[in-house]
């Protein structure tokens, strides 16, 4: 775990909240995933903002939260996240969709 970039990534996302008028002490939850293909992305979740932001590829992208029939669906930037109780999966680029576990 590169404690750099996720720190980084923090003050990304704090200034980014700042910039949009939300605030960083309202982070709920940052997860960092590890997926079967070997990519890894750190997502973040804040209490008054349905995105999720997240870092991969060493880029920041926000993405908006898509109706879905079970659990919670993400997408924009070329990104797709899915969220659900039994899985966690992610398609990004030309990238085919992978199953990612929490680290």
């Amino acid at each position: 775990m590169n404690w750099r970039k996720i720190s980084i990534f923090g003050a990304a996302l704090f200034v980014a909240g700042v910039a949009t008028g939300t605030s960083a002490a309202f982070a709920q939850t940052f997860q960092s995933y590890r997926c079967t293909d070997g990519s890894q992305f750190i997502v973040g979740f804040f209490q008054y903002d349905p995105r999720a932001h997240l870092q991969i590829d060493g880029k920041a992208v926000t993405l908006a939260k898509r109706l879905a029939l079970s659990g919670s669906r993400y997408s924009g930037g070329g990104v797709t996240l899915k969220i659900t109780k039994r899985a966690t999966t992610i398609k990004h680029g030309k990238r085919p969709t992978t199953a990612c576990e929490l680290t």
